[in-house]
């Protein structure tokens, strides 16, 4: 009978928007007088009223029954015929961006399609794979597989640099992690998937629903891992969860998992952003349940209510909040469109656990597997998020064996990591912890561990200060036991890994974690010093470089073209350029997809803004992506003026698109033409860009 009332008030939710959700203050033709529907409207109106009483009541008859049928089938219908025609009157009159930019061409695209608007980082390291595990077989997964560039030329004893792992939560995917993975690529090799179902892995309805459980999930994920670790080598392992993904994480980590899952013995460090400490209760158990016998037509109808008024929806300030900014509401709105209604009630039941006297077996990882980790953990949490409220990383805190954790805020003299600016830019106004080891961290070590306790490293502009074989840090292969724990302001939310203005922060605190209490050797300023010394890491073309210029002449009389910097050079190198041109430039976006040849913290600690947007070559960037761009450099302008009106001497920025719209765009060509002539692969990316931009081609 309540599965009944249920069904019915779903329905009758879908059918009220139908006449609710107008343009301006226009009058619905269904409410109209002069319709020939308003009788009809009538009549279903008053059926639909004592139906739903005899439903409440429990008189439902078998008349009742057949209209309650008809009800649940008819307005779906109705919703999908209107939403077509709308979504078709959208697309056919929305230009790429907006109305901000009217340099871009009108086009038709799909903004939530995950294939279109998959980063190019993602798209030049992923394949699509079949995996079997003990008990079911997944086709047609997306696997993201980056080498680190220079993991042939690093130390390799006694194992080589650990593979970052990184995995996502419910109703996520790979792409919530771009800008993360845009940072810590350089660091270390990272490995990722789309769980089954998810972003661009496939989804097989012929699955059973135990195959998305959370034990099933970490077995696959355990399997992927292994075909991509260097077992050979013992090379160890760092896991990256979010939310859901930290309970998978978990369970791969832990002493006390299933022999099945477990590769406790090879994981050097986890950390947890957004991860919840138990899993539901026998009463939230008993709700969720019944929650998810909806069908799901009629689920995805409710989706689709929830999801009225798009960035400013319900379902997007639910994740994100309200205040969030609008580049984190866009991006949340297209997570939201798209997940499958059907993979995340497959999900969402496989968090559940069976409860068996009381205690919960399976499901979300609870009190005894995070007891059972025996390796760093780092904690991380949105003071803002409402998914996984801030409490929980306290809990698994005592769980690991502090009752009273001390928590650590970002500090205001930190130094910050490169800011990785696919999908979204990273405001320069966020904070990051620096490569040493904050004093008040001492208090958080359950277990210190003097081996991955470092020292300031020196300058890498400077390695030959100090021989190399002198200078290579230790690397255990088991890490002792540390926890470490943050809980980032607001508005850092559920989001926190890929909104603006936190995701510089997260990627700082990483990064932190990783060189301090995993492996100093996962230091991008020591890798640099390292492979500086003996020339493995350098520009291609030594010679091609020296011939071109460094900097352009001006463009339009506030825009440069600029060569890659070089950190073993004598002239231009971060050191000297912060010194010839830190008056002038305040912001550099690095467009090129490979890692630097000079550590960006030097540009970083001179005042300049280092922002890496990569592009890879030979493949055009999407439309989202040029969207992106556009508004990353709007956003660079906007943060200049900003800093400018509080008295700063901020020389402003441009972007390309204000460029071509001020009408300078042969200067610009001609410009970049004989600075860069010499360049060819960084004026074909400008070129690619530009073109983008233009909607055109350059002749």
């Amino acid at each position: 009978m309540a599965a009944f009332s249920l069904l019915l008030s779903l329905s009758l939710c879908s059918f009220f928007p139908l006449i609710l959700d107008l343009p301006g203050n226009s009058v619905s033709p269904l409410l109209d007088s002069s319709s020939k529907l308003i009788l009809p409207i009538q009549a279903v109106a008053a059926s639909v009223s004592r139906v739903y009483t005899n439903t409440t009541q429990g008189k439902l008859s078998g008349r009742d029954m057949v209209q309650i049928a008809l009800l649940c089938s008819v307005f779906p219908a109705f919703w999908y015929l209107r939403n077509g025609r709308k979504s078709k009157a959208y697309n056919d009159t929305k230009s790429l961006n907006g109305s901000a930019h009217g340099t871009i061409p009108k086009q038709s695209i799909d903004i939530n399609d995950s294939e279109v608007v998959d980063p190019g980082l993602l798209k030049k390291h992923s394949e699509i794979r079949s995996y079997a595990t003990s008990r079911f077989t997944y086709s047609s997964l997306r696997v993201f597989f980056s080498r680190h560039a220079q993991a042939d030329k690093l130390p390799t004893k006694p194992a080589p640099l650990p593979l970052q792992v990184f995995i996502h939560g419910l109703g996520g995917s790979v792409a919530q992690f771009n800008p993360l993975l845009t940072s810590l690529v350089n660091l270390a090799s990272c490995l990722s998937i789309d769980l089954p179902g998810c972003g661009l892995s496939a989804f097989d309805p012929k699955l059973p629903w135990d195959a998305y459980t959370v034990d099933a999930l970490a077995e696959l994920m355990g399997k992927v891992i292994e075909d991509y670790r260097e077992k050979d080598t013992k090379q160890g392992v760092v896991l990256i969860g979010h939310s859901l993904g930290c309970s998978i994480a978990a369970l791969l980590a832990s002493t006390t998992s299933p022999q099945s899952i477990a590769l406790s013995e090879n994981v050097m460090g986890l950390i947890a952003i957004c991860p919840r400490a138990e899993p539901p209760s026998e009463d939230e158990v008993s709700k969720f349940k019944k929650l998810l016998l909806v069908p799901n037509p009629i689920f995805d109808l409710w989706r689709n209510w929830d999801r009225r008024g798009g960035p400013e929806s319900a379902s997007v300030h639910r994740f994100v909040g309200p205040s969030a900014d609008d580049e984190t509401k866009r991006l949340q709105e297209r997570f939201n469109s798209q997940s499958k209604t059907a993979v995340w009630r497959r999900m969402a039941a496989g968090t559940l656990p069976v409860y068996e006297n009381h205690i919960a077996k399976g499901g979300l990882a609870g009190g005894d597997i995070w007891k059972g980790l025996d390796m760093p953990v780092f904690l991380v949490a949105g003071a803002a998020d409402n998914i996984t409220k801030p409490g929980e990383i306290e809990k698994i805190a005592q769980f690991l064996g502090k009752s009273h954790p001390v928590q650590i805020e970002p500090s205001d003299k930190s130094e910050p990591i490169l800011d990785a600016a696919a999908p979204v830019d990273m405001s320069g106004k966020s904070k990051s912890i620096s490569n040493g080891i904050n004093p008040s961290t001492e208090n958080l070590l359950l277990e210190k561990n003097p081996d991955t306790t470092v020292e300031s490293l020196e300058d890498p502009s400077t390695p030959d200060a100090i021989e190399r074989t002198e200078n290579i840090p230790p690397q255990p292969l088991r890490p002792k036991r540390v926890l470490k724990m943050t809980i980032i302001p607001a508005p850092a939310s559920h989001a926190l890994l890929y909104m603006p203005t936190t995701v510089r922060t997260l990627a700082g605190l990483i990064s932190d974690f990783l060189c301090t209490q995993v492996s100093p050797r996962l230091s991008l300023g020591w890798q640099l010093q390292f492979l500086s010394t003996s020339g493995k890491w350098d520009v291609k073309n030594l010679a091609k470089w020296q011939a071109v210029a460094p900097v352009s002449e001006p463009i339009a009389g506030v825009f440069r073209a600029m060569k890659t910097l070089r950190e073993v050079d004598d002239s231009h190198c971060p050191e000297v350029f912060v010194k010839d041109w830190g008056e002038q430039i305040k912001d550099i976006v690095d467009i090129s997809h490979e890692s630097p040849v000079y550590d960006p913290r030097g540009l970083e600690n001179g005042g300049i803004r280092y922002h890496k947007f990569p592009t890879v070559s030979k493949i055009p960037p999407t439309s989202d992506e040029v969207v992106t761009f556009i508004n990353l450099i709007d956003r660079l302008r906007d943060e200049q003026a900003a800093r400018k009106e509080k008295g700063g001497a901020e020389e402003p920025d441009t972007s390309l698109y204000v460029i071509w719209s001020k009408g300078v765009g042969m200067e610009f060509k001609e410009l970049l033409m004989s600075s860069l002539k010499e360049d060819r692969k960084a004026l074909n990316m400008l070129i690619l860009w530009i073109s983008y931009l233009l909607g055109t081609a350059w002749g």
